[in-house]
């Protein structure tokens, strides 16, 4: 009888990234008033964030055993390599049918976000070029959501480069963790050679534009909470780029976090 180990294939397919940014898409389709659709889309977005994540997994198995991480499944043969694979066939087939369901417009930025986070995997993950992927990838969210409207609607400028801004700040921040094993194992990418510090900044910097733009953007008056949700960050951004050690690290995370509620709110 065959058994799968649902925990560790779960776990391969980098669980916390996959449920961000599908949970933030899907909110991002209530309050755009996609209503039913919203469904499809969030079954669209789950499954290309699943095949990114195993498909990384099973490319950097080599490294990641190499590096002695007990955390990757794959790596530890907790689950075997022609199990995720599998797996991340069948996330792409529904991937594909979920999106071109939403219409060709949307299906077809989708896939080409899809398409980046692959293209981090295979290929760009280590070279200066890693901040590519996650800036199309994050920057084509708004517009899958807005294009998936009856009628599709115009995506405005300042919500697509607010994302990116928060996808190249969230690339930064999800690899400083790992930056000395991906050095070891001939991984150097942006981060890598900015080094921690100087990512943790930029990152900072980043959010915090992104902050301004999902703010002052919409052409609708700027409501009290938001204006004092900017106030916040510009304090938090202050004190991250004074601050030393791992404190920069989580100011980042802080403001990202706020970040994301301002926009699902502002992006109405």
């Amino acid at each position: 009888m065959l058994h799968l180990d649902v925990p560790a294939i779960v776990r391969a397919s980098h669980p916390l990234p996959t449920a961000a940014v599908t949970t933030l898409t899907v909110l991002l389709g209530i309050s755009s008033g996609l209503g039913a659709r919203t469904v499809l889309l969030g079954v669209a977005v789950l499954a290309g964030q699943l095949s990114v994540g195993w498909s990384n997994d099973l490319v950097d198995a080599a490294r990641d055993t190499a590096a002695g991480r007990g955390d990757k499944p794959v790596a530890t043969g907790e689950v075997s390599a022609a199990t995720v694979r599998a797996a991340t066939g069948v996330a792409l087939v529904i991937c594909v049918l979920a999106s071109l369901a939403l219409g060709a417009v949307p299906g077809l930025v989708h896939l080409l976000g899809v398409a980046a986070g692959w293209a981090y995997n295979l290929v760009l993950k280590r070279t200066v070029w890693s901040w590519l992927p996650y800036v199309v990838a994050f920057g084509a969210l708004p517009v899958v959501v807005r294009t998936s409207l009856d009628p599709p609607q115009a995506t405005p400028w300042w919500l697509v480069l607010a994302a990116a801004m928060l996808g190249m700040g969230a690339h930064l921040l999800n690899v400083l963790p790992d930056l000395d094993d991906d050095a070891a194992t001939g991984v150097h990418g942006l981060p890598h050679r900015l080094g921690g510090r100087r990512s943790s900044l930029v990152a900072l910097v980043l959010l915090g534009g992104a902050s301004v733009l999902v703010v002052v953007g919409p052409a609708a008056p700027v409501p009290a909470w938001a204006w004092a949700a900017l106030v916040g960050v510009a304090t938090l951004v202050v004190v991250g780029v004074r601050s030393e050690g791992r404190t920069p690290f989580r100011v980042a995370m802080v403001v990202a976090l706020v970040d994301v509620v301002v926009l699902v709110v502002r992006a109405v």
